[in-house]
């Protein structure tokens, strides 16, 4: 039997680490062979480490439970033992670039959560089913990086999957203007109520960098390759909110668009619901079927009923209906941790690894 890649999980303690471990505990392409995270938590075993903060219901995996956590920054050490790298470090932004590109330069790829290098023209920035052919600018940043195989690839925001696939399924269309409120679950900081109390009964109406990010990053994702970088479309103008709630896990986005060329309610709940990318064509471990769900209740999608649709990795949409200002608004929904943050993840490198980008050492 042909082995499976080996991984390491980079920034391992923390949620979506956490969540990293928990996907990759059974995965039938992938095994962790490398736990690392900061040097406070370098040789313990993996359950001192989270130990009274782990983040979830279930138990730590069995075979990550006695692993020896590595120091992140021993980056040598780390590279040597795997085949390509999870990075959902909790660092500043230049350290983050800094750590991920030194990775990458051992001729090691690097998946990553982070956002450091979402604007990094020659990064590609991935919603497998949305963009897969942005993977070509890898070629380009290899050349700069002076690697053959070492890259760093990046997931986007995890609020914009709750609209941004539902426009995409619209492109024929031409969406020109899009308003969107986020609605964010406190996963998204990291956090449990356990550990932020605060949060209960409570609406917080500011989550730093969020709406920039929701703001351009699809742009990004709908961008063109050019002269060996990414460079962003123009349209549609994107106006956002982003809201902190009392939710432990989903985003959910109210949505507002408008269009070049006219749209039936019927053709659009048609594009979503048959709507499916590379990652379905190619029956990718991770990959939902379908990707997109529409709830034809009033009251739906929920985010305590609706977030796990699909293991969590669809997006579910609903209450689409005419506007007095916009041509069409709805409301949609994704798992933050999940789609948004290690799901997605692992399904980017699924998917560039069926394509090669991924070798085995």
């Amino acid at each position: 039997m042909e082995r499976k890649w080996r991984v390491a999980v980079v920034g391992a303690t923390g949620m979506v680490g956490q969540r990293f471990v928990s996907l990759l505990a059974n995965h039938p392409w992938f095994e962790i062979a490398v736990l690392a995270a900061s040097a406070r938590s370098a040789g313990k075993t993996y359950e001192e480490s989270v130990s009274g903060r782990w983040a979830f219901a279930w138990p730590i995996p069995e075979a990550v439970r006695g692993m020896t956590v590595h120091d992140a920054a021993k980056v040598e050490e780390v590279t040597s033992l795997v085949d390509f790298v999870f990075c959902a470090v909790d660092m500043k932004k230049d350290e983050i670039r800094a750590l991920e590109d030194a990775y990458a330069k051992t001729e090691t790829p690097v998946v990553s959560n982070n956002s450091a290098h979402r604007g990094t023209p020659d990064v590609p920035m991935i919603i497998p089913e949305l963009n897969p052919e942005h993977a070509d600018v890898i070629e380009y940043q290899r050349r700069r990086l002076g690697t053959r195989v070492g890259f760093v690839t990046v997931k986007p925001n995890c609020s914009i999957q709750s609209y941004v696939p539902a426009l995409t399924a619209l492109r024929e269309f031409g969406p020109t203007r899009v308003v969107v409120s986020t609605y964010q679950a406190i996963s998204g900081a990291g956090k449990t109520f356990a550990r932020w109390p605060e949060m209960q009964d409570n609406v917080i109406p500011y989550i730093g960098g969020e709406e920039e990010k929701s703001e351009q990053e699809p742009l990004k994702i709908w961008g063109r390759i050019e002269n060996g970088v990414i460079v962003p479309a123009k349209a549609p103008i994107i106006s956002a909110h982003c809201i902190r709630v009392a939710v432990a896990d989903g985003h959910l986005a109210t949505c507002w668009a408008s269009f070049e060329k006219p749209v039936t309610r019927e053709e659009i709940i048609a594009r979503w619901r048959s709507f499916e990318g590379l990652p379905q064509k190619l029956c990718l471990p991770s990959a939902p079927h379908p990707f997109i769900q529409y709830c034809e209740e009033d009251n739906r999608p929920q985010t305590r009923l609706d977030r796990d649709f699909e293991h969590g990795m669809g997006i579910s949409m609903g209450r689409l209906r005419g506007d007095s200002l916009f041509d069409w608004r709805f409301v949609g929904l994704s798992h933050n941790t999940l789609r948004g943050a290690a799901g997605g993840a692992v399904l980017i490198a699924e998917l560039l690894c069926a394509q090669g980008y991924i070798p085995k050492k």
